[in-house]
C-alpha cells in the first residue's frame, strides 16, 4: 500500500484540493484491510458496500460545493461497542452475536453528519473488560509491531488498525485506559476526553460513571480534528456537559509550551516500570524543558489506592449494566426448547454468552453490592475516588498539566498474562486515576524502548473541560520528536509481517 497521504489532515487537504477522491481513499484502505487483517485481526466486521456508498456521497457533496466538514471523506475504524444502525455490534461478545442496532449512537450520528467514512467495526475485549484484546470472543488482535504481542485493550482493534495503516482515524472508548493503553503499545495517539465531553448515548455500557468515547489517530492534530467532530453536548445523555468544547485543533497546531508548568506525578513511575519506558519518558521531559516548559514533581498520595477502588466501582456498575442481557429482548438465546422456564434459559444463555473475564467481574461486582457489604466495598471505593479527585484538584492549582508514562511496560506477548488477572490489571495503573476523576487524558508515542524496540507512550492529563491543554503539550512534544527523528511518528508499516 502506497501512503501518499499518511495522515488524516493530509487526506483532508488532498480531498479539498481535489487531488484524490474519497472513493479512491476508501478503496485504498479496504485493500489494505484485505491485505493484512488476516494477520492483525483488527476488524470484526468490514462494511465494504456501506463505506463506498458513504465515500461516494462525500464526493458528491464536495462536488456540489456544499458546506463540508474538514474530515468529510476520510476513512475511520469504529470500536464495536458503539451502536451503528443495521451494522453488527457485538461488543466482542457471543452474547450480542449478529445483533444489529435499530439506531445510531450519537458518536456515529456526528461522524455521519461530518461525512466521515466508517470502514467497519473493530475488535475489543468483551464488553470492554480487558487490557489486551485477548478477551474477545472472536479471537485476539495482534500488535502490528510484533504479531506475537498484544495491541493493548480493550480497544486494541482500533489502535492496531491505525498502526497497520488500515485506517487513518479510529474511535475508541476508555473506562480505565482502553484508549490510552492501546495507543501507547502501538505507537499511536489516543485521547480520553473529559467525562461528559463526548456523548455516551448508544455506547453499550460497561461502567456508566467511567466509560468515555474518544478519538484515536496517528498524530496529535488528526486526533484533535476527530475530537472536534464527536465532542459536544447531547440532551440524550444525562451526563453530557452543556458547555463549549475547547478549541483542541488550535491547541494542537500551536506547538508552544513556553511558560507552562508541567507536573510529573511521583506515584506514577519508578519501581515496576520498565527501564526503557522510564528512559524515554525522561527524554521527553527534557524536550519539553528545552521548549520552555517548567517541570515540577507533584505528589498525588491517594493514587496508590486507585487500582483497588476501580476494581470495585467498575465491576459493581458492570453487574448492574449487564443484567439487561437476559436472553429475552436481544442477543443470543440458549436452551429454550419449550420445556424449561425463563430462569433456566437466562442461566444457560449467560453461561455460554459471557466469557470468563466478564463473569469474573460480574461476580465481583454483585458481591460488592450485596447486602451487608455495600458500604465496606462499593461505598469505600467511592470515598477513595473522591480523594483521587481532590489530589488532581490540588495538583492543578500549581501546574497546567500532569504527565507520566502511559503504561509500566511495552507490549507483552499474547498469552503471557492471561492466567494472572492481577498482573493484567496492573497494566492500567497509570491510566485509571484519570477515569476516576473524570478529567482528560492523552497518550502519544515518545520513542522506542531500547530493550525490545517497541513503542513507549507518554501520558498527559488536563483539568475538566480543559482538554486543549493536553493537545497543546502533545502537539509540541510530537513536533519536537518528529524533528529529532527526521521522520514522521512511529510507523509499524515495515514491521508488519504479511503472509
Amino acid at each position: 500500500m502506497t501512503h501518499i497521504y499518511s495522515t488524516a489532515a493530509q487526506m483532508s487537504a488532498a480531498l479539498a484540493a481535489k487531488e484524490v477522491s474519497s472513493v479512491d481513499l476508501t478503496k485504498e484502505h479496504l485493500a489494505r484491510i484485505a491485505q493484512v487483517d488476516t494477520d492483525v485481526h483488527a476488524f470484526l466486521y468490514v462494511d465494504k458496500e456501506g463505506a463506498l456508498a458513504q465515500a461516494e456521497a462525500a464526493d458528491k457533496l464536495r462536488a456540489a460545493g456544499g458546506a463540508i466538514s474538514p474530515l468529510a471523506g476520510v476513512p475511520l475504524a469504529l470500536k464495536d461497542v458503539l451502536a451503528q444502525k443495521g451494522i453488527p455490534t457485538t461488543c466482542g461478545s457471543k452474547m450480542l452475536e449478529n445483533w444489529r442496532p435499530p439506531y445510531d449512537s450519537t458518536v456515529v450520528t456526528k461522524l455521519k453528519a461530518a461525512g466521515v467514512v466508517i470502514l467497519g467495526k473493530t475488535n475489543m475485549d468483551e464488553f470492554a473488560m480487558g487490557s489486551s484484546t485477548e478477551n474477545s470472543a472472536y479471537g485476539p488482535t495482534h500488535n502490528p509491531w510484533d504479531l506475537d504481542r498484544i495491541p493493548g485493550g480493550s480497544g486494541g482493534g482500533s489502535a492496531a488498525a491505525l498502526a497497520a495503516f488500515e485506517a487513518p482515524l479510529a474511535i475508541g472508548t476508555d473506562t480505565g485506559g482502553s484508549i490510552r493503553q492501546p495507543a501507547a503499545v502501538t505507537g499511536t495517539v489516543g485521547v480520553k476526553p473529559t467525562y461528559g465531553g463526548v456523548s455516551r448515548y448508544g455506547l453499550v455500557a460497561f461502567s456508566s460513571s467511567l466509560d468515555q468515547a474518544g478519538p484515536c489517530a496517528r498524530t496529535v492534530l488528526d486526533t484533535a480534528l476527530l475530537h472536534e467532530v464527536i465532542a459536544g453536548y447531547d440532551e440524550r445523555d444525562s451526563t453530557s456537559i452543556n458547555q463549549a468544547v475547547p478549541d483542541v485543533v488550535a491547541a494542537a497546531k500551536r506547538q508552544e509550551v513556553k511558560g507552562m508548568k508541567i507536573g510529573v506525578v511521583k506515584e506514577l513511575g519508578g519501581d515496576g516500570f520498565q527501564a526503557g519506558v522510564s528512559q524515554r519518558f525522561q527524554e521527553a521531559l527534557e524536550i519539553l524543558v528545552a521548549n520552555g516548559a517548567e517541570i515540577v514533581e507533584v505528589s498525588c498520595p491517594n493514587f496508590e489506592y486507585a487500582l483497588a477502588a476501580y476494581y470495585l466501582i467498575a465491576p459493581s456498575e458492570a453487574s448492574s449494566n449487564l443484567a439487561r442481557f437476559d436472553s429475552m429482548r436481544y442477543g443470543i438465546r440458549v436452551g429454550d426448547d419449550g420445556t424449561v422456564g425463563a430462569e433456566e434459559v437466562m442461566r444457560a444463555t449467560r453461561h455460554l454468552g459471557f466469557g470468563p473475564e466478564v463473569k469474573r467481574r460480574i461476580i465481583l461486582g454483585t458481591y460488592a453490592l450485596s447486602s451487608g457489604y455495600y458500604d465496606a466495598y462499593y461505598g469505600s471505593a467511592q470515598k477513595v475516588r473522591t480523594l483521587i479527585k481532590r489530589d488532581y484538584e490540588k495538583a492543578f492549582e500549581s501546574v497546567d498539566v500532569l504527565v507520566s508514562p502511559t503504561c509500566p511496560t511495552t507490549a507483552f506477548k499474547i498469552g503471557e498474562k492471561s492466567d494472572d488477572p492481577l498482573a493484567m490489571y496492573l497494566n492500567d495503573i497509570a491510566t485509571i486515576p484519570v477515569n476516576m476523576a473524570g478529567i482528560g487524558g492523552m497518550s502519544l508515542p515518545c520513542g522506542l524502548a531500547p530493550e525490545d524496540n517497541l513503542p513507549v507512550g507518554f501520558q498527559i492529563m488536563s483539568p475538566v473541560m480543559q482538554d486543549d491543554r493536553m493537545y497543546r503539550v502533545g502537539g509540541t512534544l510530537e513536533a519536537a520528536l518528529v524533528s529529532k527523528w527526521g521522520q514522521p511518528l512511529l510507523s509499524a508499516e515495515t514491521k508488519l509481517a504479511v503472509k
